[in-house]
């Protein structure tokens, strides 16, 4: 609408309009010193690791450009079984996590036994090296000698040796999601008429979910990495795909190579939740729902 004068009034003032201009003109000239001196540092590292005496050996050691074409191949066949043991280790710790958690926040007095049992469960295995979990499950278990079960392939129990560290850590993620949502939400539901079953699913685990989803994705971040420890147990994954090329060429470029696919696989991850926990800063700062 443009008033008697000519001036709309929705449009931003002279003085607002310069305000936007300088903040621009800042943000651009912060930006072109932030490339200089990421360019400067980059250039005085390379100068610096390209002019140490040792390049020369360590660049045909690790970084042999023949050596990583030929191995490729095979490491790529190993990446397809992390593959497998990421997806089915992520599903299972999920769902156990997300069952230790709502056991833990049981408040019935009766359940006081089960509560403990799954706090001593989380202390335990949060506190255990995961590689210390891969070789009790990776050799114990057969160990055991059951009939019943026959011979389990290496990759299934290295997936239950991630599913049971990492449902620890999950599951005191989800149980500070549920316990930050406001008792008044429960209270509200169940004066509904909702079960308790009911209200948990259909009012405090979608709050909670929202609130804990920047630390559960930076949790199957870092489960992206470590199912290359399942390598330990004999899997031929990458990292033991990596490790036959290193002996068959006798050359350790296979291992980076290994190495630059798990970090191929995490970036992607990565990218999604830092745009996800922006994306939800501002919706916070706003007063907006997610």
């Amino acid at each position: 609408m443009i008033t008697s004068s000519g001036v709309d009034p929705a449009s931003p003032s002279q003085v607002e309009q310069g305000r936007r201009a300088y903040r621009e003109q800042r943000r651009r000239r912060s930006t072109l010193v932030s490339l200089a001196s990421t360019l400067a540092f980059a250039v005085l590292a390379w100068l610096a690791l390209v002019n140490s005496p040792g390049w020369s050996r360590v660049q045909s050691s690790f970084f042999d450009w023949e050596t990583a074409r030929a191995a490729l191949p095979r490491v790529l066949e190993g990446l397809v079984l992390n593959l497998r043991v990421l997806v089915f280790s992520s599903i299972g710790v999920l769902i156990f996590g997300l069952t230790l958690a709502l056991l833990r926040t049981l408040r019935s007095p009766i359940f006081t036994p089960v509560r403990l049992l799954v706090r001593g469960y989380v202390d335990l295995f949060r506190g255990m090296p995961l590689i210390i979990v891969l070789y009790l499950v990776g050799f114990g278990i057969p160990g055991l000698r059951l009939e019943w079960l026959g011979r389990v392939p290496a990759e299934v129990l290295g997936t239950i040796a991630l599913i049971l560290t990492y449902s620890a850590y999950v599951a005191e993620v989800f149980r500070a999601g549920i316990e930050a949502v406001h008792p008044s939400q429960r209270l509200a539901a169940r004066s509904l008429g909702l079960t308790y079953a009911q209200s948990m699913r259909l009012v405090v685990l979608p709050q909670a979910f929202r609130k804990v989803a920047p630390p559960l994705m930076n949790d199957f971040v870092s489960l992206q990495k470590d199912v290359g420890l399942i390598s330990v147990l004999g899997a031929v994954d990458a990292v033991r795909s990596a490790g036959i090329e290193v002996s068959r060429f006798a050359n350790f470029t296979p291992y980076v190579l290994a190495g630059l696919c798990f970090v191929v696989l995490a970036i992607p991850m990565i990218r999604v939740t830092d745009a996800f926990t922006a994306r939800l800063a501002r919706r916070e700062q706003t007063g907006g729902v997610l």
